[in-house]
This record gives C-alpha cells, structure tokens and sequence, in this order.
C-alpha cells in the first residue's frame, strides 16, 4: 500500500512511530523501500554523502531532482520526499511554488521538505495551496549553518525555546503536514509534539517525536567525515565494503579473479579456424 500524508496523519492520531531514512539512489531506495520504510527523504544531505561538500549550500534543483527521481523510481510504497535546497524557496514566494512543482513533476515527489520557520510560512501556504504537500524543518537547519556559526543543539535557552515552539505552531497553521525537529532538546521536542496534531520526525531530538529519520550513510557507517551524536549506527558497511574491494585487488593481481566459473567458451573448433 503506498504510503501518503495520510499515513503520517493515522499513525499520529493511533501513537504509531514513524519511520523515515534518506537514500539518493534507486539501488537503495528499493531496498530501503522493500525493508517497509514508511518514508524516504531524499535530503540535500546528499551534497555531503554524495556529492563530497562540506554543507549542503552547494547543492542545486537539478541534483535534487536527478537523485530525486531515481529514488521515486525504486520506492513503491514509501512516500518519497525531496528536500528544497538553498535558495530555491527564499527568494520569493512564486520562485518556491515553481521549484516545489518541479521537485513534484521531475522529481516525482510525494512532498516537499524546506527549512525555516515563521519567515517561508508564506511560502509553505503558498505551495500547499498550489497541491504539494510540505513537510517543514526546524531547530538546527543545515541551511543556515553560517547563521548558526556551526553544527549547534538549538532551542536550549528560554527566548529560542519559545520561538521554536512559536514557529511549530506557525508552520502547522500554514499548512504543513509534518514537522523535522533537529538537534533540539528532548524534552523541548516532547513538548512541541504534544502540542501539535501533526506530526513531529524527530533527529537529534530524543524519543518524544511522533517518528525518526536517520542519514541512510550515517547509519550503516559507510560515511565517515562526521559522524553527529544522535546516530545510532546499525551496521559497519563501510568495513565491510573495504574488506570487500581489497579481496578483489588481491584476486585480481593474484589471478584468481576471474576464475573457470566466471569465464565464457568457445568450442576449440572454432578457434583453430582462425589460425
């Protein structure tokens, strides 16, 4: 059964968690898809994981859209989500609308995600009243990393708790179907998610959240560049990988790669025709 906003809106409403990774590509997307992911979000994270940025300021439409597009093609029931990425939804509000209708039509998104909150709440409503659905993303968005002045917990002083949860309430109210909480204080987050009827994914943002979301990389350890302290890593692919290439580099050099069984034949008769 394919997956749509209105799966999260039942899982809120029955206190079932809500599951989310990211993937880039249909090769994992359709094993992601096939473990029975309830979501797949596919993040400007992949300037990081896949595209070797230091931030994701550098990613553009036309990566999202091609890596996109290849997750929608093996996800056939996760509802797939596209983030929005830098600068294609702050400039104005008809800029957004028309970037969100090509994450939908090229991309072939089930939703999109964009960071902020009271400051694109004109722009959530506007792509929402256009027909796309909007998950919105608040607390440490890695968008505004430079305003941040780094990686940092949000939320954890009174004034900034209060305008993240001012902002919750505002980006619901334009339309939002689902909220990103990232690096906020557990207990914050718990608040925030009892406060709102939709609802919360929570990363770095503790068990209190209506669902989670994990970098696919982060959490089969096969990026390593940083690793946040809200992964939970679940399997060391990346060793696993490495072991894997260098017993090929070993067989090959070796020769015991390609072996009899790896190899086609001809008939001898044929060869000896063309001596």
């Amino acid at each position: 059964m394919k997956n749509t906003v209105l799966t999260f809106q039942k899982a809120k409403a029955e206190g079932r968690k809500i599951t989310m990774l990211t993937a880039y590509d249909y090769t994992t997307a359709k094993l992601v898809d096939e473990a029975g992911i309830d979501s797949i979000l596919v993040g400007d994270s992949l300037g990081n994981t896949m595209l070797g940025y230091e931030d994701t300021l550098s990613v553009t439409m036309e990566d999202m859209i091609h890596h996109g597009a290849a997750v929608a093609r093996g996800a056939k029931n996760a509802l797939v989500v596209i983030d929005m990425p830098f600068m294609s939804y702050q400039v104005s509000v008809e800029e957004a609308v028309r970037n969100a209708g090509r994450l939908m039509k090229e991309g072939r998104a089930g939703a999109v995600k964009l960071e902020g909150g009271e400051s694109v709440c004109p722009q959530i409503k506007a792509i929402v009243d256009a027909g796309i659905p909007v998950v919105a993303h608040l607390g440490l968005t890695p968008q505004s990393i430079n305003a941040f002045g780094g990686f940092r917990v949000q939320g954890k002083t009174e004034a900034a708790a209060k305008k993240l949860i001012e902002d919750a309430h505002k980006v619901q109210e334009a339309g939002a179907f689902a909220l990103t909480l990232e690096a906020v204080p557990s207990k914050l987050a718990t608040l925030i998610t009892k406060q709102l009827a939709i609802p919360t994914i929570g990363i770095g943002a503790g068990n209190g959240c209506d669902g989670q979301v994990l970098v696919n990389q982060d959490m089969l350890g096969t990026f390593s560049d940083f690793t946040p302290k809200f992964v939970k890593r679940y399997a060391n692919v990346g060793e696993i990988m490495k072991e894997a290439y260098k017993a090929y580099i070993a067989d090959v050099q070796s020769g015991a790669f390609p072996a009899a069984e790896n190899e086609y034949t001809v008939d001898d008769s044929v060869l000896e025709k063309l001596y």
